[in-house]
């Protein structure tokens, strides 16, 4: 596939630069991550992802750092198949006006938050809620044949 010598050429080139940089430690997620570690994923509009290098790593949470004191407009959406919820977490802290969910289906969840930090590099994260009782699957055919986007957008306002 075209997309995949794309992605060796990148590779090839990005590769080169290894241990020329340093981890942003900055971030508490990031930390701990091997500097060595490279890789890159795609997903196309058909689900199909293609990868190359250390892509499937995990580095820590699935986190996102907000780097100032402000106001943020927080909105999400994620096709999962079981009925569940969501939840935006800051700095460990659960956010109980944020919980969004639904009972039945396989359709998105999304929500649309103001969230307000006090300290700068804050800790965000969505995440299923505690005592939950199951894990939720994100799929990119929610709700039919044609593939769909999971999204966040955090905007800061003030």
């Amino acid at each position: 596939h075209m997309m995949d010598e794309v992605l060796r050429d990148v590779h090839e080139v990005a590769i080169r630069s290894l241990g020329q940089g340093s981890v942003a430690d900055y971030i508490p997620g990031l930390a701990g991550v091997d500097p060595r570690q490279f890789g890159t994923a795609v997903a196309m509009p058909d689900g199909t992802v293609h990868a190359i290098g250390d892509s499937d790593v995990r580095t820590g949470a699935s986190s996102i750092t907000l780097p100032e004191v402000g106001i943020y407009r927080v909105s999400f959406s994620v096709p999962v198949m079981e009925a569940g919820q969501l939840i935006v977490v800051l700095d460990d802290m659960e956010l109980a006006y944020t919980v969004v969910g639904r009972s039945t289906g396989t359709t998105t969840i999304g929500g649309e938050s103001l969230v307000q930090t006090t300290v700068a590099n804050s800790v965000l994260t969505i995440r299923n809620p505690p005592g939950n009782n199951n894990a939720l699957t994100i799929t990119p055919l929610a709700g039919g044949s044609r593939p769909v986007a999971s999204t966040l957008i955090i905007e800061q306002l003030d």
